[in-house]
């Protein structure tokens, strides 16, 4: 039994406008499985879900972004210093904007999208050369160790680092990109943002790997959500995440 983190789930006032922009910032298509939902994924005859790439699900909600800082945010891997700065002005181009969210002086650029949502443009480093344009996807939490024990019993990546201030995961393929866990001060506050999708294998069943998570120490969160194929739940550290309906085998 296992899991499989497929994408990255944004709430949108308008999920075309923001399901563009990522689009563009990324690279990738964009889609439309619904009203109200807009799926941005890889050209080039991709096939969801795959490992290379975490998707994004954009969700429209009649709620703005809160003033509040995310606590899961995508970071940009950039492959030269050229590049770096190309990718930023293309980006405050599409409607990003700078922000200050106390990282004083650091080599890499922090925007926010058109909705507001924060993300970071990463310096070169050679740990993401071959992740695809998302180096990782970051959460704050209080406690990286116990995220570690957490999400590396839940998905079926594998833990790389666990320290005090930091842990990551990475499939097991080794292809794709991380997600990272990063000791911030002071808890969660408001509903995520943006949130992690999760998806059972082909023949595996969702109710049992729902109670796994639970047995984990997930906890079910009730959104108003009423009947839907998907499962709410929260982390440990209050984060809230999906587990979507098994495909067909």
């Amino acid at each position: 039994m296992a899991l499989r983190p497929v994408q990255a789930n944004f709430k949108a006032l308008d999920d075309d406008a923001l399901g563009r922009f990522w689009a563009a910032a990324l690279g990738w298509g964009v889609s439309h499985e619904a009203p109200g939902v807009t799926n941005v994924e890889p050209l080039g005859g991709f096939v969801w879900p795959d490992p290379t790439a975490l998707c994004i699900d954009v969700v429209a909600v009649p709620q703005p972004k809160p003033p509040t800082k995310n606590r899961v945010h995508l970071d940009l891997a950039s492959q030269s210093a050229a590049h770096q700065a190309e990718l930023v002005s293309r980006l405050r181009e599409l409607g990003a904007v700078p922000v200050d969210i106390g990282q004083a002086d650091v080599p890499w650029t922090v925007l926010a999208d058109v909705e507001g949502n924060e993300f970071c443009v990463l310096e070169p480093r050679d740990h993401y050369r071959d992740t695809g344009p998302v180096a990782a996807v970051v959460v704050d939490c209080e406690d990286p160790r116990a995220m570690a024990r957490f999400w590396g019993a839940a998905v079926d990546w594998k833990v790389l680092e666990v320290a005090d201030d930091h842990a990551s995961l990475r499939s097991a393929e080794g292809v794709g990109p991380y997600l990272e866990f990063l000791r911030v001060p002071g808890g969660k506050t408001v509903p995520d943002r943006v949130h992690l999708d999760l998806l059972p294998y082909p023949g595996d069943d969702t109710e049992t790997e729902v109670a796994r998570l639970r047995a984990l120490g997930a906890v079910g969160l009730d959104l108003g959500q009423g009947d839907v194929s998907w499962t709410c739940l929260v982390d440990p550290d209050g984060h809230e995440f999906c587990v979507l309906g098994a495909p067909a085998s």
